[in-house]
């Protein structure tokens, strides 16, 4: 989608995004996003876009209904049409994107949280740029009265797009699906079934404050638990708003998004990957023996979805669980990712397919901290320390672009060495940043 810009005056000097992270607008619900701020928000995308139509989808949150109110009355408030999808899995809507989507969500963050996030036309989330381009029209007027609208088959289109293009023969499988109460409840388990299937759903049964509480890719504890207590082939779980993808083998094992990765990456027999700085050094020595190109980039789902389209590849992701296939898609699905997994596997235990991959050890440490940015210090001894590693090891330290959070990765050989690496760099982050 070219920059929308030349449709609509926007300021020439754009400062640096206030509101946008790493992953759209986010924060505890009215303490850093305020309906009041969700609202302009709203306008501003709408005159962004030409004032065009803008579909709208949400969580489970108790807070996603007043904001998708305060987002709709936003478009309307300046001429633009909002069209309301209701709950849907944040990949649904960059499916089902208009002249722009949005869907309110805070992803795999705790109920209080809630956000925003935007997708173009081809449904690909917006770049630093554009985001900028929203923010300097935050303070915009209304001027006009829009269209707000409600659509009730969006739940339909997107499970018919996704089984058709994703989908496959799952007869005799048994499978775990933890929907972490949210998006994917009631959606997920059906997508399966229809496969044929036989489905244990947990996680399924949202109340608008259990989203992510328990279940889901974030905590796999309880869908291990139903793995190995109902002798299961494997489970796989989403989080909040089903755009991250985690598994476990028959016996409990978590299966990251590196390993399916890699999985999909043999199965698919693609010739390039992208992944981010986070992905697993085993992963790269896997890809170099099979003659796959690596493309990393930085931490997040739209760079690796950025490094795709400009290499023109079809497939990457997350350790996370942002796994991406644009084969068919345009954005991460966990819920594609998902059938592609169980696809790939044959007959065959996901143990067996993991079994090739081989892992550093990697220890990892999230610092609350009272300042979100790197020292001089800090960058410096990581330098420091990378340099001595060589091809060893490495250390990784970054602010996160969703919380007032530092984390530290230590990945070596040997995981007592990678466990004293973080513990030394950690140490450090405390006495600079508090």
């Amino acid at each position: 989608m070219p920059s929308i810009s030349s449709r609509l005056k926007v300021p020439s000097l754009v400062m640096a995004r206030r509101y946008f992270g790493t992953d759209g607008v986010r924060g505890v619900v009215g303490r850093d996003l305020t309906a009041d701020l969700v609202e302009r928000l709203g306008r501003a995308a709408a005159l962004w876009s030409g004032r065009g139509r803008i579909f709208v989808g949400r969580d489970t949150r108790a807070s996603g209904i007043e904001l998708e109110g305060a987002l709709a009355r936003g478009i309307a408030s300046v001429g633009g049409n909002a069209v309301l999808g209701g709950v849907l899995p944040t990949p649904a809507v960059a499916l089902l994107s208009l002249d722009l989507g949005a869907v309110i969500t805070a992803s795999h963050n705790p109920p209080e949280y809630n956000g925003v996030k935007f997708f173009d036309s081809d449904g690909h989330k917006l770049v630093d740029e554009q985001e900028e381009e929203i923010e300097a029209l935050l303070d915009a007027p209304s001027s006009g009265e829009g269209e707000i609208d409600e659509v009730g088959v969006a739940t339909d289109s997107y499970l018919e797009h996704v089984l058709e293009r994703f989908g496959s023969d799952l007869s005799g499988l048994r499978i775990g699906v933890d929907c972490a109460n949210g998006a994917y409840s009631g959606l997920a388990p059906k997508a399966f079934e229809q496969l044929g299937a036989t489905v244990t759903a947990i996680g399924d049964e949202p109340d608008g404050t259990n989203i992510n509480v328990g279940y889901g890719a974030t905590d796999l504890r309880a869908l291990q638990r139903t793995v190995i207590g109902e002798g299961l082939d494997l489970g796989v779980a989403f989080d909040g708003d089903g755009d991250r993808m985690l598994a476990v083998d028959r016996d409990g094992n978590e299966v990251d998004g590196d390993q399916i990765v890699a999985v999909l990456a043999l199965d698919r027999g693609v010739d390039l990957v992208a992944v981010t700085v986070m992905t697993n050094l085993g992963f790269h020595r896997l890809m170099a023996d099979h003659g796959i190109h690596v493309v990393t980039t930085d931490v997040g789902d739209r760079y690796v979805l950025e490094a795709l389209r400009r290499e023109g590849g079809i497939l990457g992701g997350e350790q996370s669980g942002h796994i991406i296939w644009l084969d068919g898609h345009v954005a991460g699905d966990g819920l594609a990712a998902a059938l592609l997994l169980c696809g790939a596997l044959r007959g065959r235990p996901l143990a067996e397919l993991t079994a090739v991959i081989p892992r550093f050890p990697q220890v990892k440490e999230n610092l609350a901290v009272a300042r979100n940015e790197l020292t001089d210090a800090i960058r410096a001894e990581v330098d420091r320390v990378n340099a001595e590693l060589g091809t060893e090891g490495r250390v990784l330290v970054r602010p996160s672009g969703t919380e007032p959070v530092i984390r530290v990765l230590a990945e070596a050989e040997n995981p007592q060495k990678a466990a004293d690496l973080c513990a030394t760099i950690a140490a450090l982050v405390r006495r600079e940043l508090g």
